[in-house]
């Protein structure tokens, strides 16, 4: 990129720009439609007011955001780096702005957690509830990349996930071992079995969850260390669909020891995985630097006391 001329360097080399949220706003709508017009209408303004925002924006910082063309509005690699500067410094804003709210009246206020689908979370949330009714509570439900990424962006107060080999930024606190279960119909073959090896999955029909989660990649890595391929007949992104797919008579499958919904169906059987057996560690997830309102807090300790040591036991080789 070009060096900015001197009309569009900062008065004041050296010095933090003034950079207010309302063009921090306006630069994150222009990146999200690549559409001044669509931008303007998404925030309620004029074209040309949009248009001169981003302007003065661009002088304050003596850079070029966007490049403009009569079809198409594009980030520039300073652009990039600056938008995602904005998204967690409005992410910051909303989160201190809220824990300032929740100071006035602790019975109030919003906790957002991301939590890895296969976590059993709902009775945490209704104890919580019925303690602090005025609090609301959303769960962002996901696979282990969803989760980091909701806490690193500040989209939620918290996770709840796999911890694995996670970055110094993050503070984390280990509750259990999730061992993983092979998950069968009851007419199965394989359900006669007490234990199911794992080799004997070889040639066996799956139903698996995506490449992205933890399930997935660590029934992959086990099979290639093991020298052959898994048979992954139907891919789903939903643990309710991958059940209903195995008592359907479609093949297999590889879940977590407690998952609650296969264990709540007669039509479904759970056997042991051994030969290797196969787990993760399940803790809690936050950013080191970012201190929770006083209502993400309480969520935070309530799951801490009732999810330590529920998820199933270590397993012996």
């Amino acid at each position: 990129m070009a060096a900015p001329t001197a009309k569009q360097r900062p008065k004041h080399v050296g010095a933090t720009p003034e950079v207010s949220s309302r063009q921090l706003s306006a630069v994150l709508a222009v990146a999200e439609y690549r559409s001044f017009i669509a931008a303007a209408a998404h925030l309620g303004i004029s074209q040309p007011a949009l248009t001169l925002t981003i302007q003065r924006l661009e002088r304050t910082l003596g850079l070029r955001i966007f490049l403009r063309s009569t079809r198409q509005v594009t980030l520039t690699a300073a652009g990039r780096e600056f938008v995602a500067m904005a998204e967690r410094v409005l992410n910051d804003l909303r989160l201190g702005m809220r824990s300032v709210r929740e100071l006035t009246d602790s019975q109030r206020g919003q906790v957002i957690v991301a939590t890895v689908i296969t976590v059993k979370m709902s009775a945490v949330v209704a104890e919580y509830n019925r303690r602090f009714p005025g609090i609301e509570i959303e769960l962002r439900e996901g696979f282990e990349d969803d989760v980091k990424d909701d806490v690193r962006g500040g989209l939620a107060d918290f996770g709840i996930g796999h911890l694995g080999d996670l970055p110094a930024s993050y503070l984390t606190e280990g509750l259990g071992v999730e061992v993983l279960s092979v998950l069968l119909r009851h007419d199965h073959p394989l359900a006669r079995k007490r234990q199911v090896e794992f080799r004997a999955l070889k040639d066996i029909a799956l139903v698996s969850l995506p490449v992205r989660s933890r399930t997935r990649r660590l029934i992959d890595a086990a099979a290639t260390a093991a020298g052959f391929t898994l048979r992954h007949a139907v891919t789903v992104g939903l643990p309710l669909t991958l059940f209903n797919l195995v008592a359907g008579g479609v093949g297999a499958a590889i879940v977590p020891a407690g998952a609650p919904p296969a264990l709540a169906r007669k039509d479904l059987v759970l056997r042991p995985l051994v030969r290797p057996s196969l787990s993760s560690e399940i803790g809690t997830i936050r950013l080191r630097d970012r201190e929770l309102s006083p209502a993400a807090g309480g969520l935070l300790i309530l799951a801490r006391q009732r999810l330590h040591r529920q998820q199933s036991p270590a397993p012996t080789r």
